[in-house]
């Protein structure tokens, strides 16, 4: 009986070592992290006019939002995210990422609903340089 006892015990040991070992071994699944931009873009500003944009949301010329470059939209993560611009005399102005931009070339361009690139420029200058980041909570 107590060799049956032993061997028993010694199964049990070895089942539980392996359940352990499969435990600390399975992956966790944590939830996808947010990527941001780090630091500022650099590009050309541009506008166009406004409507429904790929966000899903209905905007009108007057409000002050922007497309990105179609490699910085992704799958619409940055919707609804603000974006503070500057442009080369300093001038600053905060917009929302509503829609995508195919004809941005650049990685660091704008599209600009026409308010928005009035604040900064005439329309009829056509582009401009601008610098921009999303802002963080408080808006900066």
């Amino acid at each position: 009986m107590a060799f049956k006892t032993s061997t028993l015990f010694s199964l049990f040991s070895i089942l539980v070592c392996l359940g352990s070992i499969s435990v600390i071994a399975a992956p966790v699944f944590s939830p996808k992290p947010e990527l941001e931009r780090r630091g500022s873009m650099s590009g050309i500003a541009t506008w166009f006019k406004v409507g429904l944009g790929n966000c899903g949301w209905q905007s009108v010329d007057t409000d002050w939002i922007v497309a990105l470059p179609t490699s910085a939209y992704g799958n619409g993560e940055h919707c609804g995210k603000k974006v503070v611009i500057t442009d080369d005399s300093n001038n600053r102005g905060t917009a929302i990422v509503v829609d995508s931009c195919p004809s941005c070339p650049g990685t660091g361009d704008l599209d600009m609903s026409p308010s928005l690139f009035s604040f900064f420029k005439p329309q009829s200058d056509g582009t401009f340089k601008i610098t921009w980041w999303f802002a963080d909570e408080n808006g900066n």
